[in-house]
């Protein structure tokens, strides 16, 4: 499979158009199942770039559409791909020029596993000099969803006390550190052979198969904690209430504990929401929230903004060594089906990269 692909006419000067290798979903199926397909793109339209793909990933988010479990998925086959980091090879009209030979970064939700891949120019922000693609791809989606349950939702100053399930994974890590940049004290879940990376990220670590886990973490707040960020949800999400002090918040932010079971994925977000929901009207000072990534989206010029925003202010962290991006591998796009059953190992710390062929 080949990085390169010749680019139309007024960008190095050819008509031919670019050739997109990607990645299919085409069922529910294992990931030796995916299926790859070649086809000719488009030449962008009114305000679109072609991005050739540096660095996309492997979320929970792929790993749900696989089984045909996350709650808003389109109706298989599709190209998956949460995000992507990739430079800019041709332009569209009304898309200023200089934007071409830029790395960029964006959300896609779909898409990401491709060579080459079609997206609005309003969608991307600019990777720092000297930040990686793999870098910049391992806090995207990570690193935003981190910053905003800290920053935007659970809002705890210095000196608070949070804790973060799951602090071995992509968005676990990136609120670890961002927490603690923040001065806070942080208790971080994980199993037993990630407990030295947590304790080196700053958080204090919790076996999440210990039986009594909740109990563990009581022991270590006595007086309650200011934030649990949960992505498990499920019988263990009361639990995570209980924790909070009084003014403490919940945010949960997925149903982990959910993957590959059966059912209607839809009527388990409607549970989780019910039941937030509810919590809220306690008389007990207490505030939950189920995190969604693409609220707000209605209002396109402001959900972009938000988030170049908030991109931009991750990336600089990146760029000055205040965040560390955790790339558990790197693994081609040729081997994208090697990529997805090791994220779905559950043995990695940090995010599966996806990268270019070299």
């Amino acid at each position: 499979m080949s990085k390169h692909a010749e680019p139309y006419e007024g960008v190095i000067g050819s008509d031919a158009a670019i050739q997109a290798t990607e990645i299919v979903l085409p069922g529910a199926v294992e990931p030796d199942g995916l299926q790859v397909r070649v086809r000719d793109l488009p030449a962008p339209g009114q305000g679109q770039v072609v991005l050739r793909m540096e660095a996309t990933g492997v979320s929970f988010a792929e790993q749900q559409m696989r089984l045909g479990t996350y709650y808003d998925q389109p109706p298989y086959p599709f190209v998956p791909g949460y995000d992507v980091v990739g430079t800019v090879v041709a332009t569209g009209p009304g898309v200023d020029r200089a934007l071409q030979g830029r790395l960029v970064a964006a959300v896609t939700k779909i898409g990401g596993w491709a060579s080459h891949l079609l997206l609005d120019a309003g969608d991307l922000v600019p990777v720092p000099d000297g930040v990686s693609a793999a870098a910049a791809e391992t806090v995207l989606v990570n690193g935003v969803t981190a910053w905003q349950m800290l920053h935007r939702k659970a809002t705890v100053g210095a000196g608070g006390i949070v804790v973060v399930l799951g602090a071995n994974g992509g968005v676990g890590s990136a609120l670890v550190q961002l927490a603690r940049t923040a001065g806070m004290t942080v208790i971080g879940t994980a199993s037993a052979r990630h407990h030295d990376a947590v304790r080196e990220l700053g958080a204090i670590p919790v076996d999440y198969r210990e039986p009594d886990m909740y109990r563990r973490i009581r022991e270590l707040a006595p007086k309650g904690v200011d934030a649990v960020f949960d992505h498990v949800g499920g019988a263990g999400l009361p639990q995570s209430w209980r924790l909070l002090r009084r003014g403490g918040t919940l945010v949960s932010y997925g149903a982990a504990s959910a993957k590959g079971q059966p059912g209607n994925a839809l009527l388990g977000v409607l549970k989780l929401f019910t039941r937030i929901f509810a919590w809220n009207y306690l008389p007990n000072g207490k505030s939950a929230y189920f995190y969604n990534f693409w609220a707000g989206r209605r209002r396109l010029a402001a959900f972009q903004a938000r988030l170049a925003e908030d991109l931009t202010q991750v990336l600089s962290m990146v760029a000055d060594g205040t965040l560390t991006p955790q790339i558990a591998a790197q693994v081609p796009l040729s081997q994208v089906a090697a990529a997805l059953a090791l994220a779905e190992s559950r043995t990695v710390m940090g995010k599966v990269v996806i990268v270019a062929e070299a």
